[in-house]
């Protein structure tokens, strides 16, 4: 992707102060909840009034949204209050009614990322438009498929681009719906630091209790903006209740969020930032001392292994190392999350280095 400066223009050209915020509900249900919502929006700080019209649901047999009708209740929500509208569109059908309807910012969502045909079909629907195009990271933690959208969309002369990062799907219990991954948001953002980074923390929470916590944590890594899913009623919402906020709950967030510096200038602070980052690289390279002295040891007992025709994997071994070292990270101050994941990672490269062991 060439001149990517070229990507960061729209978002600049909102002129806030604060972090862009894209709030509404999770579905258009009815006209009246859309301009209720809308109304209760327009003298906070969102900017952009989002909501479902075409929602593909998981399963089949859950309200899957009120389809097209839902484009005039936008359409009027921003007559009467001047806020920007944006919606989902999964495919050229719904990208050619939200053109028609005059939808400012169009999202491209996680079940229609995983599929480069269908990106290619909306990239070619959009060609050249100077609307803003977001796009949700992939179900999975996939950031090649992410680049891969973008990339597409940039291929087709769209330069108004931005991602919304939703969490990412995975089968191990988690506090979150869907887990943060923060990595792989942070790594797109660092090979594409002009790309506005927006944080959904409804998604990732699929509760309401948490959306704060998320929301500063974004903003602690940089990101541009919010995209909160709100509605005056959430408790009977048609679709993802539990993790909907009011408006009112909105306002307060925004008002409790810290939006801190990227820099200071102050002296005091180069110092002593330069000293701990400078124990931070010893502390890194000795952590890939470490690691590398565990493989060699793995190789041996890989060695031992194979001198006796022995399995790789020893699950009862793997189950007592995990529950001693979930247990010694707590005492350590570290979460049973990084423990497991930090662990998992390093037991299956201790596999692939006994596996190239018996195959040799």
């Amino acid at each position: 992707m060439e001149n990517k400066k070229e990507l960061r223009n729209w978002l600049d050209a909102f002129g806030l102060d604060h972090p862009l915020v894209i709030a509404g509900p999770c579905s258009a249900e009815t006209e009246e909840q859309v301009l209720k919502i809308a109304h209760q929006l327009k003298d906070t700080d969102a900017t952009v009034l989002r909501a479902g019209i075409w929602k593909p649901r998981t399963r089949p047999g859950n309200f899957e949204g009120v389809g097209a009708l839902g484009l005039k209740w936008l359409q009027k929500a921003k007559e009467e209050t001047g806020m920007l509208t944006t919606t989902e569109v999964a495919n050229p059908h719904h990208v050619e009614l939200a053109l028609k309807h005059d939808v400012d910012i169009l999202w491209i969502g996680a079940r229609t990322t995983v599929s480069p045909f269908i990106i290619q079909e909306i990239a070619d629907a959009l060609k050249g438009t100077d609307k803003p195009v977001l796009i949700k990271n992939p179900v999975n933690p996939d950031l090649a498929l992410w680049l891969g959208a973008v990339e597409r969309m940039y291929t087709a002369d769209i330069k108004n681009l931005g991602v919304i990062h939703r969490g990412f799907s995975s089968y191990e219990k988690s506090k979150y719906r869907n887990n943060p991954e923060w990595q792989i948001a942070i790594e797109l953002q660092n090979k594409f630091p002009d790309l506005p980074l927006i944080l959904d923390p409804s998604h990732i929470a699929g509760r309401r209790d948490i959306i704060f916590d998320l929301c500063q944590t974004a903003l602690d890594l940089n990101f541009d903006g919010l995209m909160v899913e709100t509605h005056w009623d959430p408790d009977n919402a048609w679709s993802d209740a539990k993790q909907q906020i009011t408006p009112a709950t909105l306002v307060q967030i925004m008002k409790d969020l810290k939006i801190r510096k990227e820099v200071s200038e102050s002296e005091e602070y180069q110092n002593k930032l330069q000293n701990l980052r400078a124990k931070i690289d010893i502390a890194d390279n000795q952590l890939i001392e470490l690691l590398a002295k565990r493989m060699k040891i793995s190789e041996d007992i890989g060695h031992v292994k194979k001198s006796q025709n022995v399995a790789i994997l020893q699950t009862k071994r793997w189950n007592e190392i995990l529950g001693k070292m979930v247990l010694e990270g707590e005492q350590h101050g570290l979460s049973e999350e990084f423990v497991l994941k930090l662990f998992k990672a390093v037991h299956q490269e201790s596999i692939n280095h006994q596996q190239a062991i018996l195959d040799s």
